[in-house]
């Protein structure tokens, strides 16, 4: 278990610093807002938790450790909004689109709530 954590964390350390240097370098050399480099954070990670999974599932040749250093430690770190876009895709791949319309729906709007009372709290 503790080997796990190890990989896990090891892969969040390099997501997170990728994920600031993704950001950076965005809003940085084009100009932008940092709302535009958390995009292009969000929507990388998007693709390479895409390819990854593709990669597991075509070829299959990998230690669970490194499957987990990978997606839920490196995309993890570098975005949580690719694993939830990775399960919604799942899960309307299963057929469970009314599941998925609920938890997008819901992971946004009650995300929104609880972030506005969060600054309430705080204030």
């Amino acid at each position: 278990m503790i080997k796990t954590w190890i990989f896990i964390g090891l892969g969040s350390f390099a997501g997170g610093i990728a994920r600031y240097a993704v950001s950076r370098l965005a809003t940085h050399i084009a100009g932008l807002s940092s709302l535009w480099g958390t995009l292009a954070a969000n929507l990388l990670g998007c693709l390479a938790i895409g390819m990854l999974y593709g990669l597991f599932e075509r070829h299959g040749a990998i230690s669970e450790h490194w499957r987990l250093f990978l997606t839920v430690g490196f995309c993890g770190g570098f975005t949580t909004f690719s694993t939830f876009v990775h399960e919604n895709y799942s899960g309307i791949s299963d057929g469970r689109f009314f599941e998925m319309a609920c938890y997008a729906a819901g992971s946004f709007l009650l995300g929104l709530l609880m972030v506005h009372f969060g600054h309430l709290i705080t204030r």
